[in-house]
């Protein structure tokens, strides 16, 4: 690897100019995921005026980059593993690229619909290749872990601020919700190019590609995110003969991979409890965290009747994160532990969603801001400290595969609860008056209050033992990329 040396010798809390310069690359590509998502959240009613489409094809413009993005994440992190990060990075920014810009030029709802699922395919590789590169590159310890929480703080920046960048473009002309992302990528794919440093193709001598449970564990990710995507569209039945074939190809993936030798994902792998614990709330935390988004705009756009806009400026206090994440998180991780930092901002969550409960059909925005400020908090406290949890104790040769797990947990997560959020609103809706669509709002907001509590109690075993699980034995002071 090409190695570049702090400046500062022994501390290892310093970054040198050129690994500020490599984070800023991975920060670009991971704030352009997030922007280029909450963007196209805002441009859906505009696209389905201009081109016409049905309610079903719009709900499939997203689905069809959740699909993507969740079926092949996994095997994207193994490829980072396998055949270069700086090389899966740059290559899939490119794929976006192309693929955000034939978005733009669509004038059918199917040219929308390929350019999104080969945009999602583009990011599931991108992504854990990304964080691949911090978490191999960055010496271990506070200057990794505030390398993550920047990575982290900025995803989340980009995801809020697109809300209101969305609707702003919008306003002129919905294509620019995907020109925008070619422009922002072609500057991060020269930014990339100048300042990742190549690294030598990873020796796979002896270890074929395990193709067998790539399709198998690609297809059974992507049978489940299409089950959960259309589980609120279509009969009970259905949906669980859906999820039965999943299980039928993870039952054939375990098996596959228990006979491979050279496995796609090591089954070893999962008997790191803090991995487990990690994948497992940041599945239930981001499925809180998308399903209270979703019923919230619901019911300040149907409901209240705000515009996009104004729901998007509404929603940008929870972009507190972006500064928090960075300045206030690693602090509070040097002087805690990882594992407390997580557990605290999920039960700032749990309140957040709690705050909202007793939600009336004339609240004023003064009422809805603590809930909104202190998940805020919650997601600054949590996510970045998850991402590092992830990722901790991993071999090196393993931490594209830790990431992709990480992301499509992330993913996953997200499309259940914005399902099940969306299905116990509308069975708790008797007809379309304000006071039934608040009583469908209201029973709808229990699904991420018991989301972050499920999270809260896996988190809390991580609390056992030590008080500081994050910094392990200082490395030298340098960044590899």
């Amino acid at each position: 690897m090409s190695t570049v040396q702090s400046p500062s010798g022994g501390d290892t809390d310093r970054m040198s100019g050129r690994a500020w310069g490599v984070l800023f690359v991975l920060c670009g590509a991971i704030f352009l995921e997030g922007i280029d998502v909450a963007m196209l959240n805002v441009a859906l009613p505009s696209i389905r005026d201009d081109l016409g489409l049905s309610t079903g094809t719009l709900q499939w413009v997203m689905s069809a980059y959740v699909l993507g993005y969740g079926g092949f994440m996994l095997l994207g992190g193994r490829a980072a593993d396998l055949f270069g990060r700086r090389r899966m990075f740059v290559f899939w920014l490119m794929v976006f690229l192309l693929f955000s810009g034939l978005g733009g030029l669509a004038t059918e709802g199917w040219m929308l619909l390929v350019a999104r699922f080969a945009t999602g395919v583009a990011a599931a590789f991108m992504a854990p290749a990304g964080l691949s590169v911090i978490t191999t590159g960055f010496a271990d310890g506070p200057q990794r872990n505030k390398a993550l929480l920047v990575y982290s703080g900025t995803a989340a920046g980009g995801f809020s601020i697109g809300l209101v960048i969305g609707g702003l473009l919008t306003a002129v002309d919905w294509r620019w919700v995907f020109f925008a992302p070619v422009i922002l990528s072609a500057v991060i794919l020269l930014a990339a190019l100048a300042l990742i440093p190549n690294s030598p193709r990873p020796d796979r001598r002896g270890r074929p590609v395990d193709l067998a449970g790539a399709i198998t564990v690609t297809g059974a990710i992507l049978v489940l995110v299409f089950a959960v995507e259309r589980a609120t569209h279509v009969d009970a039945l259905r949906t669980a003969g859906t999820v039965a074939v999943s299980l039928v190809l993870f039952i054939a993936f375990t098996v596959i991979e228990r006979k491979s030798s050279a496995p796609l994902v090591r089954l070893g792998l999962f008997r790191h409890g803090g991995l487990v614990r990690a994948n497992l709330a940041a599945l239930l935390f981001s499925g809180g965290f998308f399903g209270f988004q979703f019923v919230v705009t619901l019911y300040l756009q149907e409901l209240r009747g705000w515009s996009t806009l104004e729901t998007s400026f509404a929603m940008i206090v929870i972009g507190i994160d972006t500064v928090l994440s960075p300045t206030l998180t690693p602090k509070l991780v040097d002087r805690f532990g990882n594992a407390r930092v997580i557990f605290g901002g999920l039960v700032l969550a749990c309140l957040a969603y709690a705050l909202m409960l007793p939600l009336g059909a004339d609240w004023s925005y003064a009422l809805m801001f603590p809930s909104l400020l202190v998940l805020g908090l919650a997601f600054s406290l949590a996510y970045g400290p998850l991402t590092i949890a992830g990722t901790e104790g991993v071999e090196e040769e393993e931490q594209g595969v830790a990431g992709g797990l990480l992301y499509t947990s992330f993913q996953f997560g997200a499309a259940i609860g914005l399902s099940a959020a969306a299905a116990v609103s509308i069975a708790a809706t008797d007809g379309s008056s304000p006071g039934e669509l608040l009583d469908g709002y209201k029973a709808a907001l229990v699904v991420p209050l018991a989301a972050a509590l499920g999270a809260a109690l896996i988190s809390a075993f991580g609390l056992r033992g030590r008080a500081d699980d994050v910094t392990g034995a200082p490395t030298p002071a340098s960044v590899e990329v």
